[in-house]
């Protein structure tokens, strides 16, 4: 377990497989796009020779006879960092026209999963597009004749995130999700990673992310600022002030819980964190108070309690009070 709140361990990553979902949750997006504009799926991965369009060998002259343009090699590779080693695997290339088509989408010329691509394209500009997990990066690639040599720094790091209520008092996994945000050029939060698990490697570009932990279903969430490295794995854990609660509606103080039970939990604001029919409700609740109330046929009962952080709590609601 990690103290401080936020803690980070940064050692060089193994370089592993990231998790990269499919379909769309590997950068670009959507319909193949890089980050500035949407393209146009036109190619697939192979050896394949590629011609941007309107684009004419180096020293042709526009006005003759089309001549045949002489493709040449080109081979890609990426790394996390400058002096890292390049990246075996997980890795999604996509190379581009720099020509809108008439839709005014970048045509998609080459598409490969190898870690190092080798491939022919005939001299002109490009657009190169990479992305391993959630990490991205865009260069242009100008192919001239000769062989063509081109790595790609990333600059990109790894998360791998955990909660906890103390030190001594875990969380189990299976309750956690972790929701992953950057601020954006007007101050706005931009969703990176949705529902992330515990110790998830989450590999994304160097920076600042806004890191959102959720613990069951109500209110317990905690926020936290954490700063992705190059070339390091980031290990945070976040500390939850708030304590899983379960209810039961009895006739007397440790007496047998009634059934068919209609259970309302409200914060002091009113507003309802949970709603539940039958005899052993739970939930998990975030520090502060709250009212249960318990309909039985067409009794209503009520109770007024207090959450602190801590190791599971049980309320019971009487119905002799009343």
């Amino acid at each position: 377990m990690l103290l401080p709140a936020i803690s980070r361990a940064q050692v060089p990553p193994p370089v592993p497989h990231p998790r990269i979902e499919r379909p769309g949750d590997t950068r670009p997006p959507a319909n193949d796009q890089p980050s500035l504009l949407a393209p146009q799926n036109t190619g697939q991965g192979g050896n394949d020779t590629a011609l941007p369009p309107d684009t004419a060998p180096v020293g042709a002259n526009p006005s003759a006879p089309d001549i045949p343009a002489v493709a040449q090699p080109v081979t890609l590779s990426a790394r996390v960092k400058e002096d890292g080693p390049p990246i075996p695997n997980g890795l999604m290339w996509r190379i581009f026209a720099t020509k809108p088509d008439e839709t005014g989408k970048l045509p998609m010329l080459f598409k490969s999963e190898d870690p190092a691509v080798t491939l022919s394209l005939v001299p002109g500009k490009y657009l190169v597009h990479v992305a391993y997990g959630r990490a991205q990066a865009s260069d242009t690639l100008d192919v001239v004749p000769g062989p063509n040599i081109k790595t790609i720094i990333l600059e990109a790091g790894a998360l791998k995130l955990r909660a906890a209520v103390t030190a001594e008092i875990p969380i189990p996994p299976n309750e956690l999700t972790f929701d992953i945000s950057t601020t954006g050029l007007n101050g706005e939060q931009i969703p990176v990673v949705s529902a992330a698990l515990e110790d998830e490697m989450i590999y994304l570009n160097a920076g600042v992310y806004s890191v959102v932990s959720k613990w069951g279903e109500q209110n317990a969430t905690v926020r936290a600022d954490i700063r992705v490295e190059p070339g390091q794995v980031t290990e945070a854990t976040l500390f939850h002030k708030a304590a899983r609660v379960s209810f039961v509606l009895v006739s007397k103080p440790g007496g047998e819980a009634i059934a068919d039970v209609d259970w309302q939990v409200q914060d002091k604001s009113g507003k309802t964190m949970l709603s539940y029919f039958g005899a052993f409700p739970t939930a998990v609740l975030a520090e502060g108070d709250y009212t249960v109330i318990a309909q039985s046929g067409d009794a209503v009962f009520n109770r007024d309690f207090q959450v602190q952080p801590g190791r599971p709590i049980e309320i019971e609601v009487l119905t002799t009070v009343y």
